[in-house]
């Protein structure tokens, strides 16, 4: 490893400490702003089937994690066209999250303004251009069609193909991974894993300057989590919220196109929550319902119906991410989409066979045979 790789080790365990001091530091102040004002998401009051926690806790993760990821990127990387565009839509997602914190908005609605924040990326000039062959070599261009057009005097242009793949991208990682925040500790946990992957996977290129940017994002990210994890890890004594699951999928979404469109990575370190999430649509259309509207169908509401505690699956769910975040490392592209493959058949049996078995073990003249 040259210098220039040893100076970037550095340079990445500075940003991860800072945004980590700063969310933990953070996290107590809103924790009171929020119980003195009264805004807690108590159990009592809550119609939502998914709710799982037992006693008022306020939410407001989203502006801890907001609040770190603001002096990280300002602190290491300034401002520049990519910085903005992630600020301006990590500002949406935190404002939205605010007012879900208060007002539990129409699921709808955040969809609509999730779009909003990833147009934010797009616009700035993140998008994805080509995506690499998983079943052969090199790489499938998105940059055609283009639609040119003059704003303020300059020329810009839109790839139709790369910035709606980029939008729908973005706008998935956000409301899957925020389905995956419905336990203690379950949702930083994952996050600091999944950051730290991508970021050792832009370390391999780290001769390309254009990858320290995305190395020092990922460690912000993971450090904002991580000074996180402690006020939410059970028992938690705040809630991710809206918020703070949004963000961590619109991170993670960025940090993947940033590194190279290492698309295939994010799926397979992430690969439960993600076929967990297509799983619970499925099943919710097939029922007749919106696919948005939250219940106790995901896998780890399942888990706790056959007795797992709260820390048990929280644990799951940071192992299975770290096994396969460690097998993305060593795996080619090609090899990435066999392994997602054989996730989905294999782990969405195991979701069948799940369910299969509760709903057998809850039918009457079950309990005593």
């Amino acid at each position: 490893m040259n210098e220039s790789l040893l100076e970037l080790w550095q340079w990445m365990w500075q940003p991860l400490l800072v945004a980590g001091m700063t969310a933990v530091t953070t996290a107590p102040m809103v924790i009171a702003w929020y119980k003195r004002r009264g805004w807690l998401d108590d159990p009592a009051t809550q119609k939502q089937a998914k709710v799982v926690h037992t006693y008022p806790v306020p939410r407001g993760g989203g502006w801890v994690i907001f609040i770190a990821l603001v002096v990280g990127t300002l602190w290491f990387l300034g401002i520049d066209k990519h910085s903005f565009g992630v600020l301006l839509g990590a500002s949406i997602i935190a404002v939205t999250g605010f007012f879900d914190d208060r007002y539990d908005l129409n699921p709808y609605l955040r969809l609509g303004l999730g779009f909003l924040a990833a147009g934010a990326v797009v616009a700035a000039g993140i998008g994805i251009a080509y995506i690499t062959n998983p079943l052969g070599q090199g790489v499938i261009h998105l940059n055609l069609p283009q639609i040119p057009f003059y704003l303020g005097g300059k020329l810009h242009t839109i790839w139709v193909l790369a910035d709606a793949l980029a939008l729908l991208w973005i706008v998935w990682c956000m409301n899957m991974i925020n389905w995956s925040k419905g336990l203690d500790g379950q949702l930083p946990g994952m996050v600091v894993i999944a950051a730290i992957v991508i970021g050792a996977l832009s370390l391999r290129f780290g001769d390309d300057v254009t990858q320290w940017s995305v190395i020092i994002l990922a460690a912000i990210t993971a450090g904002a989590y991580l000074g996180f994890l402690p006020w939410n890890i059970y028992p938690q004594k705040m809630m991710p919220g809206y918020g703070g699951g949004a963000l961590a999928g619109y991170l993670l979404a960025v940090l993947s196109i940033l590194s190279g469109a290492k698309l295939a990575t994010l799926i397979l370190v992430l690969a439960v929550p993600m076929i967990d999430a297509l799983y619970v649509m499925v099943r919710r259309l097939r029922r007749g319902r919106s696919p948005v509207w939250g219940d106790r169908s995901h896998f780890h509401h399942k888990l706790m119906e056959l007795g797992w505690s709260k820390r048990k699956i929280a644990g799951f769910y940071w192992l299975m991410t770290l096994i396969l975040g460690i097998v993305a490392l060593q795996l080619n592209t090609r090899q990435k989409a066999f392994t997602i493959l054989l996730m989905l058949l294999g782990f969405g049996a195991v979701l069948i066979w799940v369910n299969w078995f509760i709903t057998s073990s809850n039918r009457p003249g079950r309990a005593n045979g």
